[in-house]
């Protein structure tokens, strides 16, 4: 039998309480992810950012990203590397040609989807040590994070995505890196655009960040601003998990 990932997804929803009161509602369920019917992508884990407090943090994260690709890989997981803007450096990388030389599949009707406002504002481009002018430092996806030629992906494109995902047979994506309040809801390969084309979809939530500078609305920690963000995605677009899920997964198995 194919190894499994032994998820708890949590997601939130709208109810009453015993008082009649409208709240959230945090529900966690275990969901068994076949293996081999789903995909690990790494949305911009970039070697730079022009924001300090953005490196820090993603630095702090890469080690534990690292066990997780590596341990997703040895279960079967299909890893897709998506470092934005930065496809002129992989020219030629074997992972590279594999997405470019998938066939490309007819993209689904969209899903129509509700898409309330995000909890932060991040209008300042939410950099939390000082920056406010934006620039392109990234070349390449981190080096801390290994990208195996002969079997993973990397694309930085929704459309190449989806027809890879199609092309393997996988039906779930996770995915994990920066940020949740931009890239993560926002790439053409990311949370909305694969919600809307049908994908079942899950963020390691303990695997990514926020831009947002406490400074801004609404006034609260970067920590807390992040997990304002990932509540938003857990009540409006998609359920959320944790890495160690994913490494508990892999030594179950082993």
């Amino acid at each position: 039998m194919s190894p499994a990932l032994q998820l708890h997804l949590r997601s939130q929803r709208l109810t009453t309480d015993a008082a009649g009161h409208t709240v959230w509602e945090v529900e966690e369920r275990p969901a068994a992810w076949p293996a081999g019917e789903t995909a690990l992508l790494l949305c911009d884990v970039w070697d730079d950012h022009w924001s300090r407090g953005a490196v820090e943090r993603l630095e702090a994260m890469i080690p534990r990203m690292s066990a997780v690709v590596e341990a997703a890989r040895e279960l079967g997981v299909l890893i897709v590397h998506a470092p934005s803007d930065t496809m002129t450096f992989y020219e030629g990388h074997p992972a590279r040609v594999r997405a470019l030389e998938t066939p490309r599949v007819p993209l689904p009707e969209e899903i129509a989807h509700a898409d309330p406002p995000l909890p932060v504002d991040a209008a300042d481009h939410g950099s939390d040590t000082g920056e406010t002018t934006t620039h392109r430092p990234w070349t390449r996806q981190h080096p801390g994070i290994t990208i195996d030629p002969a079997r993973d992906v990397i694309s930085d494109q929704g459309e190449e995505v989806y027809s890879v995902l199609q092309a393997n047979g996988r039906r779930r994506l996770l995915i994990m890196g920066v940020h949740t309040n931009m890239c993560i809801l926002h790439r053409t390969f990311a949370i909305k655009q694969m919600v809307r084309w049908g994908v079942d979809v899950a963020l390691l939530r303990d695997l990514t960040d926020a831009m947002y500078n406490p400074a801004s609305s609404p006034y609260v920690s970067h920590e807390e601003g992040t997990r304002l963000v990932v509540g938003y995605i857990e009540k409006f677009w998609c359920p959320t998990a944790l890495s160690a899920d994913v490494l508990s997964s892999r030594a179950t198995t082993g």
